[in-house]
């Protein structure tokens, strides 16, 4: 017994260093593990600065960081700042139409041949119906008002996150190759030979899934924001983060689109309603169609529900910065496990060197 005491106490001793390093490191969980993502999906860019500044690699790093600020932290701090007040501003509109009453058909609708007549009764009977269902929302209002503003506080605290994760990403670009070396050496003692397969597995299923995904979402958000700014539409930029979010369901920014659609028709700006949605659907839908087949050309796409799940459990796991971490975790994990079950069993060495009977 007296022999395995030094045993326990190292063993102890381990346990304590790893409890005391996971305690100190997890504040820093989202942002590490954000900066891991963003820099390996943007290694080769780097890779290629990096050999146009004559093997500079902090001034590359640096420049890679300035970009990531540019293309993320800048619009999340936008719309950080400009949530609060989109959201006041939409809140009070929608209080004010309320207190007009309910929402009456248009003239024209009557005339309408052979539908007209009984889409004006049906609009009426709906319309008187609804008072009391008015009086209701409005009693919402505040509440809403709330969530959403503690929504733009969760982004002001992922704001947070993204800014300390970019410290982060300029000494994981400028340190990246021993990094790399490090991790393979890790795998290595872990896994074996199946360590730089592994290693090249996850490097590749980041990059599919940031690519394809979040490529695909910026480039949806980026042209819906502008045609809301065109259109005059209001909270253009709290729209955009809409798009940008639902983007990752099929049939999400439509939802976003077609909504100011109505709004701009039932302002009576009918050729900036017909605007927007031939924007929408020839510019902003065509998108997931022509820009995401060639994002994730040269990597397995990520199945619809675990992008869901992704989604919105990192945001519940790590809050704003999760919608960056959750599905290209859950990419690797699914990567993995499809590795694992599909590799054929590795041959028992004993079995091999057995003498026949």
């Amino acid at each position: 017994m007296n022999l395995r005491l030094p045993q326990y106490a190292q063993l102890a001793a381990v346990v304590v260093v790893v409890v005391g390093c996971y305690q100190v490191l997890s504040p820093f969980i989202p942002a590490l593990l954000f900066s891991a993502v963003a820099c390996s999906s943007s290694w080769p860019l780097y890779v290629r600065l990096r050999r146009a500044l004559a093997g500079r690699s902090a001034a590359a790093a640096l420049l890679m960081t300035l970009l990531l600020v540019v293309l993320v932290v800048g619009p999340s701090a936008v719309l950080a700042f400009s949530l609060a007040d989109d959201v006041t501003s939409a809140v009070d509109a929608i209080k004010a139409l309320l207190d007009q009453g309910p929402l009456m058909p248009p003239d024209w609708l009557k005339s309408l041949p052979l539908i007209g007549e009984p889409l004006d009764t049906y609009w009426h009977r709906l319309a008187a119906s609804r008072e009391e269902l008015a009086a209701a929302l409005k009693s919402l209002i505040e509440p809403a008002r709330g969530l959403l503003l503690g929504a733009g506080k969760a982004v002001g605290a992922g704001l947070l996150q993204l800014v300390l994760a970019t410290f982060i990403c300029f000494f994981f670009y400028r340190d990246g190759d021993a990094l790399v070396q490090a991790s393979r050496r890790v795998l290595q003692k872990l896994a074996g030979a199946l360590g730089e397969e592994l290693l090249a597995t996850i490097d590749n299923t980041v990059t599919g899934v940031v690519h394809g995904i979040f490529g695909t979402a910026l480039a949806q958000a980026a042209v819906a924001v502008t045609g809301f700014l065109l259109a005059g539409v209001p909270a253009a930029l709290a729209l955009g983060a809409a798009t940008f979010l639902l983007s990752m369901v099929p049939i999400g920014p439509p939802l976003v689109w077609g909504g100011a659609t109505i709004w701009l028709f039932y302002q009576g700006s009918l050729g900036w309603a017909i605007f927007m949605f031939f924007w929408g659907l020839l510019v902003i839908s065509s998108i997931d169609n022509f820009v995401k087949p060639y994002l994730i050309s040269r990597s397995s796409s990520l199945p619809l529900l675990l992008i869901v799940f992704g989604v919105f459990g990192g945001i519940i796991a790590f809050g704003f910065i999760g919608i960056f971490i959750g599905p290209p975790m859950l990419a690797v994990g699914l990567t993995l496990l499809r590795l694992w079950t599909t590799r054929p069993p590795a041959p028992d060495p004993a079995a091999q060197h057995a003498a026949p009977d």
